[in-house]
């Protein structure tokens, strides 16, 4: 991706009202049943956000978003999702400058407004992360006892059995998730809600990680959320989903379990943050190679996955 200036604010406010500002997303009502969410170039690492931000790393999340929705809901068909159109309605468009509207092409989301579920959805195909730290430690993942083939020890980034669905709690801004146990989760949104998002996460993952494999990626976890329609009472897939910004995204050619993976996803961030004692700290600044180099591994995950390739996708949309 191109060192142009990364979009960090949208400001919006004079336009529309703002409903929330998270770690990347800032969210504003269109309508009392219709949402914009705008996709900013900003970037987390361990629950904080960076300094400085990824030129064009929120139109990507939310064109591999719209990729994702399209292809789930042709592999599930009674996939229901949140999103309704990647195009500003015209009569905000024409109110707002053209810098404004330039600004905002593939960033932005038209969708439907839910009430939203209190929980991330995480599910696991291989041992990796949080999962791989507490299961040295505990001999359990979020709680739940696990083990490999026979009964053995499961070793660093092993693919599991069959995917695990854990959940984790979702903080507020400023705060940090907590891992919980399925039964925890259930707890939080309700037994029938809580099933049914467990069903939902696991299906979607599969369905997935098929897919991505035929891309030469292998999904190792993602991060899903839900909402719910009060009108149907239907869970609904909102959110970005299965970008690198939400998953852990490894070259399938060069998987070796054993030990940490090469990734297309932050956990290059993540280790430079690491490496350099500066995990958890605020008011980190990335250098420009890291940038470039971070910049680079989301843009190869777009285009094996979409099968397009990013400077078209950005020229001819």
């Amino acid at each position: 991706m191109d060192l142009e200036t990364p979009v960090l604010r949208t400001h919006l406010q004079n336009y529309l009202p703002l409903i929330a500002s998270g770690k990347v997303r800032e969210i504003y009502e269109l309508d009392k049943s219709t949402l914009l969410f705008v996709t900013t170039d900003r970037i987390s690492a361990y629950d904080v956000v960076l300094k400085n931000g990824v030129p064009s790393k929120g139109s990507l999340l939310s064109l591999l978003s719209v990729h994702w929705f399209a292809l789930l809901q042709s592999m599930i068909p009674n996939l229901r999702t949140h999103f309704i159109s990647l195009s500003l309605p015209p009569t905000l468009q024409q109110s707002l400058p053209p810098h404004v509207v330039s600004q905002l092409q593939h960033r932005c989301m038209q969708v439907h407004r839910l009430k939203v579920f209190p929980i991330e959805a995480i599910v696991r195909g291989y041992i990796t992360g949080s999962a791989w730290k507490e299961y040295t430690e505990k001999g359990t993942v979020h709680g739940m006892k696990l083990a490999g083939p026979n009964g053995r020890k499961l070793t660093e980034s092993e693919k599991l059995e069959k995917p695990l669905y854990t959940p984790s709690t979702k903080a507020e801004a400023g705060g940090k998730d907590e891992n919980i146990h399925p039964d925890h989760a259930a707890g939080i949104v309700g037994l029938k809600y809580g099933k049914r998002i467990e069903e939902l996460s696991l299906e979607i993952y599969e369905k997935a990680a098929a897919y991505a494999l035929t891309c030469g990626i292998i999904i190792a976890d993602t991060k899903f959320e839900f909402g719910l329609d009060q009108t149907t009472d239907e869970v609904v897939l909102i959110d970005e989903v299965l970008t690198p910004d939400s998953s852990r995204f490894w070259p399938a050619s060069l998987y070796k379990v054993g030990g940490p993976q090469e990734s297309f996803d932050k956990q290059y961030l993540r280790d430079w943050l690491t490496r350099n004692g500066l995990k958890g700290r605020n008011d980190v600044e990335m250098p420009e190679d890291v940038v470039k180099k971070t910049g680079g591994k989301y843009k190869e995950a777009y285009e094996r996955l979409a099968k397009r390739a990013w400077d078209h996708t950005l020229n001819f949309g």
